[in-house]
This record gives C-alpha cells, structure tokens and sequence, in this order.
C-alpha cells in the first residue's frame, strides 16, 4: 500500500472517529462543508441502525411467547403514532430553532428553548401517560383486541404509556443536540438507552436470574427503564456543560411566547408525519385486496428498504442542522450550498444501494424467507421502488432542509400533494382500473416519490425558506 493511499485511510479513520466523539468547539458555519455534512451525519446513521436492531431483538424475544405478545405490541405501537407525530413535530421545531439560535451565536436563547421544550414535552407527557395509564384495556379494546390479548398485553400498553415522558423527551432533547450540532451526544444517548433495553427486556420478559418473570410487561417495563435513563443520560449532558447548550435549573421557567412559537412550528412537523403515515397505511389497506403475499412481500421489501435508506436520513438531517444554523449566522448562500452538497452525496449512496437493489433483489429478500411466492412478491416489490431511489435522495434533503430552516409548511403540502392527491389516486388507478394489479401499487411508489423529490427541488429553488422566520 503506499503512502498516500496510507495517508488518505488514516484521514478518513480520523474524520469518522471525530464525528464519533464529537467536537464541541466546531463552528459549522465555517470551513469544509462536506466535513461539516460527514461530522453531522455519520452519528445519526449510527444512532439509527441501533435504533433498527433494538426493535428487531425486542420483537424477537416478544415472538418467543406467543402470537397474543406479538399482536399487543403491534396494537400498541398503532396507539402510539399519535404519540410519535406529536413528539416528531416537537423535535423539528425545537432543532430548527436551536440551530437557528447557534448560527446567532446565542447559546442562552439556545437554552430556553430547550428548556421550553422540556417543559412542553413533560406537559403533554403527563395527560398522555396518565391516561393511557388507567384506560389501557379499554384502549385495546378499542383497536380490536381480543379479550385475550386484553389480559395479556394491558401491563405491556400500560408500562409504554406510563413512560410516555420518557419518550417525549428522548425526541426533544436529542432535537437541542442535533440542533445545536451535538450529533454525537444523541448517538450516545440513544445507544445506552437501546442496550439497556437489550439486555433487561429477556431478564423480565422470562424471569431470569433474579428478576421476576413478567411476560410482555416486561418488554414494556424494560423499554421504559432504558429510555428513562437515556433521559437521565440527556439532562447530565445538557446540565454539566457537555454539550454546546448548557441549560441552568433557574433556566427552567415558563416563556409563553417562546413556548407558543414552539407549538406553532410543531404543527406542520405533526401533519407532516401523520400524512405520510395515513398514506402508507392506505397503501397497505390496497394491497391487502390481493391477499396476504401481497402483503408480506411489501412489508418485506418495506423492512429491507427502510434499513438501508438510514444513512440518507443521516446526510437529510445533517442538512437540516446546517441550514438552521448557517442562516442564524447570515450565510443563506452557505446554507443552500449544504443541502446540495448533501443531496449530492446521498444521490451517490442511494444510486449505489439501488444497483445492488435491483441486481440481488432475490438472494436480499431469500435472506429472510424461502416461500417462492412472498420471495417472488418482495423482489418485484424491492426492484420497482429503487428505480426511484435517485429521486427519493433529493426529496429526503429537500424535506429536512425545509424544517431545518422552520419552513414546515412547505413539505407538509407537497407531501400531502404527492401522497395523497397523486400516489393514492395514482396506485388505485394502476391496480384496478388499468389491471395492473399490486404491481400497479408498486410502481405508483416510485412515480410519487419522484415527483416529490422534483417538487421539492423547485421550491426550493425559489429560495423563500431563506426567509422563514424562527
């Protein structure tokens, strides 16, 4: 090997060991912005992918007692989009607003936001969880359990629900962080609060050891044990001066305005994730027309797709903390220089996952499944979504750039152009009235994220965000 090649991989080993570790004196409104994109970027992707294996081992040990188990934590779950919209809209007005406050050079404006969001978060927390709390059977019953899933699963939804705070704030506070270009400490976070999940949720579940053996309320007490000290985890950071915002306990006060701003950025984050979510749950309704192969191959490919578009939403979020925070320090033109780059780079990665896509669909999708017919489904599944992989990269950074500039209302009405006057009406269309069956769903998939991802492109391109008001 020779020295530059030498020289070039211990570069790289460094870059990537520094956005490891994180650089609290890094000015992100200066300097190399593919480095600033690289340092932003490659603890998300990380956090994620621990995020994916948590919910793929707790689903496993879960599945070891029975289909009442796994059917209580799906129910669950679909109570809990409610949750996750409100939590998601939260966090995308607190990192817009934090990263606008960093950009201004203004870590105490910075601060109360994060305490305003702390607040607001514990607030809504505390209806939620009580609530869920006392009404957890009925709150099944309501989605259709079945008496027994009812007398298993309540300790589960009501463990889940009654630590909806920890939730909430593992959202907003790791929000500050990617805001204020901290990516690492909500890597870090994230990290501790999945492994303790890990390893505590097949000591309650089965009992071993000295612990109790509690069923699937152990899964349940075990996430919120782990996601509660996450949070602890968060607070130390935020309070000890570990990250760029350092939140005194006399900062934690009620600022209605700055609180009520919050709330008003928040809600295009909601609408926009609950749009996408009543889209996909459409589709899936459309797709059950055509049997239950049909649906296995599309929540198949589903899984394998999400997976492996992580990094993007990596390099997105980068974008969307670059822009916050160069258009806090006047550099519009730097912050738009960012989201091309960034979609830039994720058009290369999401090209190259979609050659592999489209090639090894079968021996991708054989991993999981021998059956011929859902093998057969995931891989026509799979293929016919990656030829919209170049586009769906731009619609991604599009997206983010857009919050991150406080501009939730413009991805809000182009995903609910895209998904619902376009993508819905578009497969239903193809599937039944052209004949195409679900390939017809399939390909609708595509066509609609391109033309999000060129919608995106020239709004953007109009240049009105550089205004948006944080």
């Amino acid at each position: 090997m020779s020295p530059t090649t030498l020289k070039q991989n211990s570069s790289l080993f460094q870059a990537i060991k520094s956005a490891i570790l994180g650089d609290p004196h890094r000015d992100f409104t200066q300097g190399s912005i593919g480095r600033a994109i690289a340092m932003l970027a490659v603890p998300m992707v990380l956090e994620m992918m621990m995020e994916s294996l948590f919910a793929v081992v707790d689903m496993f040990w879960v599945a070891h007692l029975g289909a009442n188990a796994v059917a209580t934590v799906g129910f669950t779950e679909s109570l809990l989009v409610l949750l996750f919209a409100v939590a998601l809209g939260l966090s995308i007005a607190t990192t817009a607003t934090v990263a606008r406050r960093i950009g201004e050079k203004d870590p105490k404006a910075a601060a109360d936001t994060a305490s305003q969001a702390a607040l607001l978060g514990v607030a809504i927390a505390a209806v939620t969880g009580t609530l869920g709390f006392i009404f957890a059977p009925d709150l099944l019953r309501i989605m259709g359990a079945s008496p027994e899933v009812i007398a298993t699963g309540s300790g589960y939804t009501r463990a889940i629900y009654g630590g909806s705070g920890t939730v909430m704030l593992l959202f907003l506070i790791n929000g500050v962080f990617r805001g204020a270009g901290d990516a690492s400490l909500a890597m870090r976070v994230l990290w501790t609060a999945n492994w303790i999940n890990i390893v505590l949720n097949p000591l309650l579940i089965f009992g071993l050891g000295p612990f109790p053996r509690l069923g699937v309320a152990g899964s349940g007490i075990g996430t919120t044990i782990g996601r509660g000290c996450g949070v602890l985890l968060q607070l130390w950071f935020l309070s000890s001066g570990k990250s760029r915002v350092v939140v005194h306990w006399h900062q934690i006060r009620l600022i209605p305005a700055l609180m009520l701003r919050l709330v008003r950025l928040s809600l295009g984050g909601m609408f926009q994730y609950m749009v996408a979510m009543a889209s996909w749950i459409v589709m899936v309704r459309m797709c059950a027309v055509f049997g239950s192969v049909a649906i296995a191959g599309y929540t198949l490919a589903l899984r394998i797709i999400m997976f492996a578009l992580l990094p993007s939403w990596g390099m997105a979020n980068a974008a969307a903390t670059l822009v916050g925070q160069n258009l806090g320090a006047r550099k519009p033109d730097r912050a738009e220089k960012s989201v091309w780059l960034a979609g830039f780079y994720n058009m290369i990665f999401l090209g190259l996952v979609a050659v592999v896509f489209i090639g090894f669909a079968g021996p991708l999708v054989r991993i999981f499944t021998t059956d011929r017919d859902v093998v057969a489904m995931a891989s026509t599944t799979l293929r016919t979504v990656a030829y919209g992989y170049i586009f769906y990269a731009w619609g991604m950074v599009m997206g983010q750039a857009f919050n991150g500039a406080g501009d939730t209302n413009t991805p809000t009405l182009l995903n609910l152009l895209c998904f619902w006057a376009f993508q819905i009406p578009l497969a239903w269309l193809l599937a039944f009235r052209i004949g195409l069956g679900v390939n017809g769903i399939f390909i609708a998939i595509p066509v609609a994220q391109s033309a999000l991802a060129v919608a995106g492109v020239l709004m953007f391109r109009r240049g009105k965000w550089k205004g948006s008001l944080v």
